[in-house]
């Protein structure tokens, strides 16, 4: 039995993802009469249609439906097998949401233009993730020092806390009970209901809230108030003069933020080269 080029089945697949021939063609980077003709080849091979060709489109026969179904898995079987045997250069790291973008994307560009070779995908998520063997190769967490079982721990930053505010407007403040009166920005760290109660204090019953700190600042930077957040992700607001510091309080001990990289023989080269570059952004 003589089987189907493989081309052609990918054509096939691509047009029966789509029920369309020129956005096929598109995805194949082919004309659309380059895609319709492997396809009704496809067809005369296997003796019988597999698609209906209507006005508005494609529609699948019930045996071209059967057929895709099976295709479709194949194809991915041969891709996954391909990828299995190429060189490993993607890394998956795992990042904070707002630590992504207010420290790490600003950076990315000099990663990119260093090690071009390396295909470095972002997970934003805090959630805590297994290294190695989860989703993410790399991850950074913020807060107490991880305690993995397999991997090591180096730390990128402390935590050291700001005040932070647009700039014009803010007040030289020596503790935390001259905020009460001040227009407040809490994220999802509860940062200054914190402080307030490590002072005895009650915190402030009405805050402007967000769930991330990235919003926090950007609303402080706007003019809605005062956020207190890590240093790292505040700095370059504060090198280019976008928000000013205000306060800082007594630094916490312990906590900051954590790079969980894999031990050898999980430590694939590209995800070294990747955490050397994380700690020497960090300048630690």
């Amino acid at each position: 039995m003589r089987h189907p080029p493989l081309n052609s089945l990918r054509m096939f697949d691509a047009a029966a993802r789509h029920l369309n021939f020129r956005l096929a063609a598109e995805e194949m980077n082919l004309t659309q009469g380059a895609v319709a003709q492997q396809v009704r080849g496809l067809e005369e091979s296997v003796g019988q249609p597999l698609f209906h060709r209507r006005p508005r489109g494609l529609e699948l026969t019930e045996a071209g439906a059967q057929y895709h179904h099976e295709i479709g898995r194949a194809l991915k079987i041969i891709d996954r097998a391909t990828e299995d045997l190429l060189p490993q250069r993607r890394v998956t790291l795992s990042v904070p949401p707002s630590l992504a973008t207010k420290w790490l994307l600003p950076r990315l560009p000099f990663l990119t233009h260093a090690h071009p070779e390396i295909d470095l995908k972002l997970v934003a998520s805090e959630t805590v993730t297994v290294i190695p063997g989860g989703e993410a190769d790399l991850a950074i967490r913020q807060g107490r020092r991880p305690q993995p079982q397999e991997a090591t721990v180096d730390c990128l930053a402390p935590m050291d806390l700001v005040a932070v505010t647009a700039p014009g407007s803010a007040p030289l403040v020596e503790t935390i009970e001259g905020f009460r009166d001040l227009p407040l920005i809490e994220d999802g760290h509860q940062s200054w209901t914190e402080q307030f109660r490590k002072q005895d204090a009650v915190p402030p019953t009405r805050m402007l809230n967000f769930n991330q700190s990235a919003l926090a600042t950007d609303a402080a930077a706007n003019g809605q108030g005062y956020a207190l957040a890590p240093r790292l992700l505040v700095q370059d607001d504060l090198n280019t003069g976008r928000l000013v510091c205000c306060w800082a309080p007594e630094p916490v001990p312990g906590q900051g933020f954590y790079l969980i990289c894999p031990r050898p023989p999980a430590l694939r080269p590209e995800v070294q080269i990747v955490a050397d570059w994380l700690l020497a952004q960090s300048g630690l």
